[in-house]
């Protein structure tokens, strides 16, 4: 292993990003709990957002958008 290869990050060698990285261990520490922490855990992972679309320089009503596959 080469000095410039002993100082990179075990995700970023492995071609993750530190966010996918971050994900994945979430996911386990979130697998890993019992009830009724694992149901709450759950609930806080979901994700809200708002998309707003462009039209002719003015911006339309935003639509809430979640992450999840409900």
């Amino acid at each position: 292993m080469s000095a410039t290869t002993a100082a990179v990050p075990f995700w970023r060698a492995a071609g993750m990003t530190y966010i996918g990285y971050s994900n994945i261990c979430a996911a386990l520490v979130r697998n890993c709990l019992k009830e009724p922490f694992k149901s709450e855990a759950a609930s806080r992972e979901k994700v809200h957002f708002s998309i707003s679309k462009w039209a002719d320089g003015k911006q339309e009503k935003p639509t809430v958008r979640t992450d999840s596959e409900e």
